[in-house]
């Protein structure tokens, strides 16, 4: 096995006229969401400031703007792959349609990807923060968190989330230590209609309330991911609903458990359309989202982590959805989870095409068809 690492191909590449963005394939999103804020132009990024760009997009991506906007493979244009075979290939809709097809959420099974080239929107800022609550209450705020995602508009994204901070020093003093319920929310419309729409939460009375208008480029560290590599474990997947028994049975495993975050996303909207010009994974149908992870500097505490999740996630089985998001499966998965059948068995055909002896694998892989 060659385990090949792109890390050191950094670049970024801005046509602020057409909105476009060339990165190489070891980009981090924070280069990527800085360079284009210079234009006042964001990005489809990920969550956290330094996930890579390639892989996160290969698997569809899941932004903080995907309910107004989409996943973010559906805002590529072009990506340069080199295949099983040494050829440098440039692929978009009229070359290697179907290889460009299978890239845009297809993973990491079809090639190696050198660059891609992807749409950036006119948006300089952002009103969002989190509220912030006692973790006693995390039943009932996360539950009203739950009826207030009803019938909101695609320009709002929110998280329901349990956060229990460990007592080390790169946790900042107010928090260290701590337990909370919070909600982050994410608004891409006008401020004063935000604070609107938030207002029932803040009726709840969250100890404290950080959602104000912030540039795009503080987005990226919303969710407080750590900027650099980090040791941790975790996994999640799609949920077909949430009702009050899902958060009853979620508070009572995690909290006090070895997990440090668990998370309810909200989807639905422009997430859940899909449009047949789009790839391999074009949406998701699944109205929320979970993903629930802590701490791994030894292997004892992993081994607890990962039980703690795989407990979590045993117990929510009842609701999860038939089909995930590729980049919330830490764990094996049946590709039958992962994509349709119509797409697993055209990605199957395509890799028969592109890499017919399987050289090159991937986390969650692709087999060829014969």
């Amino acid at each position: 096995t060659i385990l090949l690492k792109t890390e050191r191909m950094r670049g970024v590449t801005i046509d602020a006229e057409n909105r476009i963005a060339r990165v190489e394939a070891g980009t981090i999103w924070i280069e990527v969401v800085e360079a284009a804020a210079e234009h006042g132009l964001a990005a489809l990024a990920g969550s956290a400031p330094d996930v890579g760009v390639v892989g996160y997009t290969l698997g569809g991506g899941l932004s903080w703007l995907a309910r107004k906007h989409g996943i973010g493979a559906n805002q590529v244009t072009a990506i340069e792959v080199v295949t099983a075979s040494g050829d440098l290939v440039r692929t978009d809709w009229a070359n290697e349609p179907d290889l460009f097809w299978a890239l845009r959420g297809g993973g990491g099974s079809l090639g190696i990807v050198t660059a891609i080239e992807f749409n950036l929107f006119p948006i300089s800022e952002v009103y969002a923060g989190i509220l912030w609550y006692p973790v006693d209450r995390a039943g009932e705020i996360l539950k009203a968190w739950r009826a207030w995602t009803e019938g909101l508009p695609d320009e709002m994204t929110s998280v329901g989330r349990v956060l229990q901070f460990p007592p080390i020093p790169q946790v900042p003093e107010p928090i260290r230590g701590q337990s909370f319920v919070v909600v982050e929310a994410i608004w891409s419309g006008k401020p004063a209609d935000g604070a609107r729409l938030i207002e029932p939460l803040r009726a709840l009375g969250p100890v404290m309330d950080t959602v104000m208008t912030i540039p795009i480029t503080e987005l990226s560290r919303l969710h407080m991911d750590p900027d650099g590599p980090a040791p941790g474990a975790g996994d999640g997947g799609m949920l077909e609903d949430i009702d009050d028994h899902l958060i009853d049975l979620f508070v009572e495993m995690v909290v006090g458990s070895p997990i440090l975050s668990a998370e309810l996303r909200h989807l639905g909207g422009a997430v859940a359309r899909r449009d047949s010009r789009h790839g391999a994974v074009d949406a998701f149908e699944a109205p929320y989202a979970m993903y629930a992870l802590g701490a791994a500097p030894t292997p004892e505490a992993k081994a607890a982590v990962e039980a703690a999740v795989a407990d979590l996630r045993q117990v929510l089985e009842p609701w999860e959805a038939d089909h995930t998001h590729l980049n919330f499966a830490d764990s094996r998965r049946k590709a039958a989870s992962l994509f349709s059948s119509a797409s697993y068995h055209r990605l199957r055909r395509v890799k028969a095409i592109v890499d017919p002896t399987d050289v090159i694998r991937s986390n969650h892989p692709i087999p060829p068809a014969f």
